[in-house]
């Protein structure tokens, strides 16, 4: 039997961006799932395009909110499926059949299903990929991509909802809680889920200081006891992959050296 998976999409002032995301959901060849939409009381005419999709929209909701996991709480609570995915305003499915086929992956076993994704920007689009196995190492630095992961919607109620004191990292926070302490399993789903939008809060690196401190709280409160441990090793690690690097960049250009004195040899010769 298919599961019920509900799409939320958190949009602020962003038309162009969250018609393009309806498009993308409302397209999909597998249809058992339910649309919420929360919209942060935009001005731009996001309400007028919500209410001219309303027959294609399961819930939604245009008020303000107090942030982007304000709203995405705001979501969860008003959705009724077993797994939930977020899919915000400019994001969008991969291809139009991308339900059809993670819907029959999602068995009782595993609680985080993850895939890949590509970040699109105004004039590049990169693919990212990620391992099969989720450990504190790629959280370290690393994390899963929200509009690619469809979560089991009671483990945030089992454990938390989004920290809305946060303003980057709270998805991360969830993440690195449920996986690395709770052990709850998840799986890799070789595909490509989305296309991500990454021109929003979190991929600017003007906000890099603001997620690395959001980062440190969320390690003091949980892993204290060797995150700095684990910190000397990476960069111990990092160092020693830079003398690597720093060995090989000599060797190839000693070699283009001694290519270069050997052919003005001969070339002196005659």
């Amino acid at each position: 039997m298919p599961q019920k998976i509900s799409i939320i999409t958190i949009n602020y002032n962003n038309i162009k961006g969250l018609e393009k995301t309806i498009k993308s959901i409302i397209h999909q060849t597998e249809n058992h799932y339910e649309f919420i939409i929360i919209d942060g009381g935009s001005t731009d005419g996001s309400k007028e395009l919500i209410e001219s999709y309303s027959e294609k929209i399961d819930y939604w909701v245009s008020e303000p909110d107090t942030g982007v996991y304000n709203a995405m709480n705001k979501g969860i609570n008003a959705a009724t499926g077993e797994f939930v995915i977020f899919m915000n305003s400019g994001d969008s499915f991969y291809e139009n059949n991308v339900l059809e086929k993670v819907n029959p992956l999602l068995v009782d076993e595993f609680d985080i299903y993850y895939g890949d994704n590509y970040k699109v920007k105004q004039n590049s689009k990169r693919k990212k990929t990620y391992p099969e196995k989720l450990s504190f190492s790629f959280f370290y630095s690393s994390c899963i991509n929200h509009q690619a992961t469809f979560i089991r919607r009671q483990l945030f109620f089992d454990y938390f909802l989004y920290n809305e004191k946060f303003k980057i990292v709270s998805d991360w926070e969830f993440f690195i809680y449920t996986i690395c302490i709770e052990n709850r399993p998840s799986k890799y789903l070789k595909m490509t889920i989305c296309n991500y939008d990454f021109t929003g809060i979190s991929s600017k690196k003007d906000n890099k200081s603001i997620a690395d401190l959001e980062k440190k709280i969320v390690f003091d409160k949980y892993f204290s006891h060797f995150t700095e441990d684990y910190k000397l090793v990476s960069e111990i690690k990092s160092k020693r992959i830079q003398q690597i690097l720093y060995i090989k960049t000599f060797k190839t250009h000693w070699k283009l050296f001694k290519g270069i004195i050997n052919f003005l040899a001969l070339f002196a010769k005659k």
